[in-house]
């Protein structure tokens, strides 16, 4: 009976959408490794990756955009040049600023969550990416204090007050992109 033309049919329509969600995720994932490359050094590079983050999890949706982020990070940890000024390897991973990278999965998974459960209004968007950029800081920032040896406040001034504006602006940029791209393509 599994062999009847509807099951045939069925089973082909469930490899196609396998094959669209893979196609989807590696697309997301070399999005994300382009957008590291866009940076300014500093004690934590200025990148776009959260940019890129932000619309991969609001995009693909909790499940895809955090395999995507996975992806990504396990590239790097290999040593696949992806993370910001091409750099790559388990050394970066779990080093001083690796709780940011880390906290890369939080954000697309809250991102993901947030806007699979609420929707992609404006409002949902950017309550989706405040919450997930503060857990990726709040991680990022805890494991700074551990490996630099710094208190909370001094890692917050350090690694988090220099990019709130810029963060600000990537989110201003990801909500106006994800509305964008969700009225053109259905992911």
């Amino acid at each position: 009976m599994s062999n009847s033309p509807k099951s045939k049919q069925n089973e082909n329509l469930k490899m196609a959408g396998r094959l669209t969600d893979i196609m989807y995720i590696a697309m997301f994932t070399a999005i994300t490794a382009v957008f590291a490359q866009i940076c300014i050094p500093f004690q934590i590079p200025f990148t776009l990756q959260t940019l890129a983050i932000f619309i991969s999890g609001a995009m693909l949706g909790w499940k895809r955009g955090t395999i995507s982020i996975l992806i990504y990070i396990l590239l790097a940890a290999v040593g696949v040049p992806v993370l910001a000024g091409l750099k790559g390897g388990v050394d970066k991973i779990f080093g001083v600023t690796g709780g940011y990278i880390l906290g890369f999965i939080l954000t697309a998974l809250i991102v993901g969550g947030i806007t699979e459960f609420f929707g992609k209004s404006i409002p949902s968007l950017i309550i989706s990416m405040t919450i997930g950029l503060m857990a990726c800081y709040i991680l990022g920032t805890v494991w700074y204090c551990i490996f630099a040896n710094v208190d909370f406040i001094s890692a917050l001034l350090l690694c988090v007050v220099p990019f709130l504006l810029a963060d600000a602006a990537k989110i201003a940029v990801a909500v106006i992109l994800v509305r964008r791209l969700d009225k053109v393509i259905s992911l």
